[in-house]
């Protein structure tokens, strides 16, 4: 007998039970995210934030015995007062200011001419463009200190046949090499992202423009990039997010030019000396909630700011 009332509309209690166990069994595939979620980003959040309510106080003049004293906002207190801490903020912030539009454009522009090319050529360039990113973080700065060594890196001697002393470890110079280091590291990912999404557009679109005479460039500006607006926007926010964690690339960069890649160069790498090289775990444990305040404000910030649908 047909039935008048379409069951993907009916709530799940009202399904037949063999629905509901095809929809259970959809959702039991994320069970492990979840859990990893939880076990690695929830219950280290909360332990953070207990521990940033409590400091390690000395009793007789320093030299007593150390005891755990809850100290409510004290340590959020100093760490808003911290100016170390917060040079380093505004440090990664400008960077991001330049190096993450720099990454966007070059991804676009590489999404686009594989969207344009043949699907042969496009399939033959998609997965060397993506290499770098499959290579692991940390074996891909060590690629890169080494191929800036002044002493056995190809890049130096290269410069110095043209007459061009390039120190990439310089307090100039140090800001580009990581960025081309991200760059290098990020933009195949983010195109492969971008290039999907152009992919799923409808090609009669294009077509259709094509025959109003519009030319490739009026394709890409007025009719793909628009269309992949919200993927550029998931990208950008997971570019600001990462950037503003930046933690590994320059730790390593500091094993070669420590004068230049102090320990508090990055608002983590701050973190990082607080919590295990001073000691400091409650503070550096209110530091790490300040700077999860900062990048979700900035990543919500930026996503109601242009994730708008466009005025007609």
């Amino acid at each position: 007998m047909a039935v008048s009332v379409d069951q993907r509309k009916l709530p799940t209690s009202r399904l037949p039970r063999w629905h509901r166990l095809v929809a259970l069994k959809g959702a039991s595939f994320t069970l492990p995210f979840f859990l990893g979620f939880v076990v690695f980003t929830v219950v280290p959040l909360v332990m953070a934030l207990r521990e940033s309510f409590y400091r390690e106080q000395s009793s007789g003049l320093g030299f007593g015995e150390e005891t755990v004293e809850f100290v409510g906002l004290d340590n959020f207190i100093e760490g808003f007062e911290d100016d170390r801490f917060w040079a380093s903020m505004l440090r990664v912030s400008l960077f991001a200011l330049v190096c993450i539009p720099a990454i966007q454009i070059l991804s676009v522009l590489l999404a686009l001419l594989l969207d344009s090319a043949t699907q042969r050529a496009a399939n033959l360039f998609r997965l060397p463009l993506l290499v770098p990113y499959m290579i692991p973080g940390i074996v891909a700065t060590l690629i890169w200190v080494y191929v800036y060594s002044p002493d056995v890196g190809p890049l130096t001697p290269m410069f110095d046949t043209v007459g061009i002393d390039a120190n990439f470890y310089s307090g100039e110079m140090i800001w580009v090499s990581i960025g081309n280091l991200m760059a290098w590291n990020a933009i195949g990912f983010n195109m492969l992202i971008i290039y999907a999404s152009l992919r799923s557009v409808p090609r009669e679109i294009y077509d259709s423009a094509y025959v109003d005479g519009a030319s490739e460039w009026r394709v890409a500006w007025s009719i793909k990039i628009p269309m992949v607006r919200r993927t550029l926007v998931l990208t950008t926010m997971l570019a600001i997010i990462g950037t503003l964690q930046i933690f590994s690339d320059p730790v390593l960069f500091r094993s070669m030019t420590p004068e230049t890649v102090t320990r508090d160069f990055t608002p983590i790498m701050a973190i990082y000396d607080w919590a295990f090289a001073q000691g400091e775990i409650n503070y550096a444990s209110a530091l790490s909630i300040i700077l999860a305040l900062v990048v979700g404000t900035v990543s919500a910030l930026f996503y109601r700011l242009t994730n708008k649908a466009p005025t007609s």
